[in-house]
C-alpha cells in the first residue's frame, strides 16, 4: 500500500502535536480526520471558546475534526467508524479506550516524549529534566490498555545540556517526533511491525523513574536541598508552569515568586537556608545547603516576568525578605 492510500486518523491537542501532524500533511500521507479536545472557554467569563492549536491546524488544511467530550460517546464511535481509519496515532491526547484504539486494522500508535519504559505518564519532559537526566527521547508504540506500556516500535534519543530548561527540551522533542511519527508509518507500510515489550528493557519495576501530572504545589521550591537540585528543579518546569516560592516580607507579608532562569554557585557559607544575599543593583542570590542559587528571570505576584536587573530597579527592599 502506497502512503497516499493508508488512511490515518489523527489525535492531538496541544501544540505539541502540530509539528507531527503538519508533518503527515506536507509529506503526504493521508490524514483523513482529526480528533482533539472540544474548544476551551477563555476570557473573564469564559464567553469565547478557543479551538485547539490541532484544531486551528486541521482546518487550514480542510481536515475533517471530530470534538468528542466522551471517547465511549455512540455518536462519535460512529463518526470515528465512517472514517474507516488503517491507522490512528496519537500525540498528546488522552488515555483512549479499547473500543476506540483497537478499531483501524493496524491499531493505534502513541508518541510518547520519552525513551519508554522510562518516565510513563503525563509530564515526562519535565521530569526528565527535574531529574537531572542528560538524555531523553521520543517512542512510537503501540496502545494497550495499560497506560504507556505498550510494545515499543522506534525510539530516537536527544542529549539534555545542563543549560536546558524545559522549554527548549521540549521543542527539540516536539521536532524529532515528528520525523519518528512519519519514520514509523513508513515502517507500518512496510509490514516491519516487530515491536519490543517494554519487559526487554528492565528487570525490575523500582528501575523506573515515573512522570506523574504536575500540580500547583508540586512547582513549589524546596530550598533545603542541594544546589543542583534546586536548579534542576527550576529549569524542569520552565517556561511552564514555572518553579515558585513564598516571598516573605519582615512582619510576615507573603507573595509568590516564580523563578524561571538560575546559576549554581557552589560555595561554602553560613548563611541561613533561604536567606537572600544581594548588591541591590544586579544580583539576587539564595543561600541554600551547599552555596547559592543566583536568580536571573523571576515574576513576583502581580507583575511581569523580568530578569533581575530590571527587578532591583524597581525593587530597593530586596535585603528585608527571605524565600520559604
Amino acid at each position: 500500500m502506497k502512503k497516499e492510500d493508508l488512511r490515518i486518523v489523527y489525535m492531538g491537542t496541544p501544540d505539541f502535536a502540530v509539528e507531527s501532524l503538519r508533518a503527515l500533511v506536507e509529506g503526504g500521507y493521508n490524514v483523513v480526520g482529526v480528533i482533539t479536545m472540544p474548544d476551551k472557554p477563555i476570557g473573564r467569563h469564559g464567553s469565547v471558546l478557543q479551538p485547539s492549536p490541532v484544531k486551528q491546524y486541521a482546518l487550514s488544511q480542510e481536515i475533517p475534526v471530530l470534538q468528542p467530550e466522551k471517547l465511549k460517546d455512540e455518536t462519535f464511535l460512529a463518526e470515528l467508524k465512517t472514517l474507516n481509519a488503517d491507522l490512528q496515532i496519537v500525540v498528546a491526547f488522552r488515555m483512549l479506550p479499547e473500543v476506540v484504539w483497537n478499531m483501524p486494522r493496524l491499531g493505534t500508535f502513541n508518541l510518547h516524549a520519552s525513551l519508554l519504559p522510562q518516565y510513563r505518564g503525563a509530564a515526562p519532559i519535565n521530569w526528565a529534566v527535574i531529574n537531572g537526566d542528560t538524555e531523553t527521547g521520543v517512542t512510537t508504540f503501540f496502545l494497550t490498555h495499560e497506560i504507556d506500556t505498550g510494545k515499543i516500535i522506534l525510539q530516537k534519543r536527544l542529549p539534555i545540556s545542563d543549560m536546558d530548561d524545559v522549554g527548549k527540551v521540549h521543542d527539540s522533542l516536539m521536532r524529532i517526533g515528528a520525523g519518528l511519527v512519519t519514520e514509523t508509518v513508513d515502517l507500518l507500510l512496510e509490514g516491519k511491525t516487530d515491536a519490543i515489550s517494554q519487559d526487554e528493557f528492565y528487570k525490575d519495576l523500582s528501575e523506573l523513574r515515573p512522570a506523574p501530572k504536575i500540580f500547583k504545589e508540586t512547582c513549589r521550591i524546596n530550598w533545603n536541598q542541594p544546589v543542583k537540585k534546586i536548579y534542576d528543579f527550576i529549569r524542569g518546569l520552565s517556561p511552564y508552569p514555572a518553579a515558585w516560592t513564598d516571598f516573605v516580607s519582615e512582619d510576615g507579608n507573603r507573595s509568590v515568586l516564580k523563578i524561571y532562569q538560575t546559576e549554581k554557585h557552589l560555595v561554602a557559607h553560613d548563611l541561613p537556608v533561604g536567606s537572600i544575599s544581594t548588591d541591590k543593583k544586579s544580583f539576587i542570590e539564595i543561600a541554600v545547603q551547599d552555596g547559592f542559587v543566583r536568580l536571573l528571570s523571576i515574576q513576583l505576584a502581580g507583575k511581569k516576568r523580568m530578569n533581575v536587573v530590571d527587578f532591583l530597579n524597581g525593587f530597593k527592599q530586596i535585603d528585608a525578605y527571605t524565600v520559604e
